[in-house]
């Protein structure tokens, strides 16, 4: 017998083999076609659908379903430019000084380099924040339990759900990203863990051809 208290689980119908089998082919195949996109023109995002992908995010599982978990939306032209201003300059660092050239050699055949206009471009960003302390309910202090596979469930989650509305995403995480809890101002004790780039793809925009080539499955699982 369970000790605490329960509720009727619900959300999981009894679908036959071909349905399930149908329905997970169909959502492989809609999120094979998700792309990471560099190219975003600036036509605006109905603030609706950026609310009903967060609320994805906000149920993914999380360590004692504490949820650690903060997103910023930078709606503000002056934060903007102050993250693009703050992410490229880590950036140029990093293409200089800090990346070994076996990372540099990897990053070469997507085309990746220290320009990020697309942050001044793209009409949403959202900083994705790690909590060490916090809770299940508003106002909890409380030590949070695997923050960063939490956080990125929830991220993976956050992205689907924008790919399910046809929007493009960009992961960015320049090192360090401190910054980000002034511009967004956050407490020290919550840690930037991405910035997630969304927004209409321009026109114009192309993707990598090595950007497309995926492991196949007897490359990434295997039976046992």
């Amino acid at each position: 017998m369970r000790d605490h208290p329960a509720t009727p689980l619900v959300g999981y119908p009894d679908l036959s083999e071909p349905e399930r089998l149908a329905r997970v082919a169909a959502f492989r195949d809609q999120m094979a076609s998700r792309r990471t996109v560099r190219d975003y023109c600036d036509r605006p995002v109905d603030r609706r659908v950026i609310e009903a992908a967060l609320l994805t995010a906000g149920g993914a599982p999380s360590g004692a379903n504490h949820q650690p978990w903060f997103f910023v939306v930078i709606e503000s032209a002056e934060a903007r430019r102050r993250i693009r201003e703050a992410a490229e300059a880590e950036e140029r660092e990093f293409y200089a000084t800090k990346a070994p050239q076996e990372w540099l050699d990897a990053l070469a055949p997507l085309g990746t380099d220290p320009d990020k206009s697309f942050l001044e471009v793209a009409p949403v960003l959202i900083a994705v924040f790690g909590q060490r302390r916090g809770g299940p309910r508003p106002g909890d202090d409380r030590k949070n339990y695997y923050v960063p596979e939490s956080v990125g469930i929830a991220t993976g989650f956050l992205i689907a759900a924008l790919h399910q509305a046809g929007l493009a995403t960009l992961t960015h995480t320049p090192a360090p990203m401190s910054f980000l809890n002034d511009i967004c101002g956050r407490p020290d004790n919550e840690k930037p863990f991405l910035l997630l780039v969304a927004g209409h793809p321009a026109e114009d925009a192309t993707v990598p051809i090595a950007a497309l080539d995926k492991k196949p499955l007897d490359a990434i699982a295997a039976w046992i």
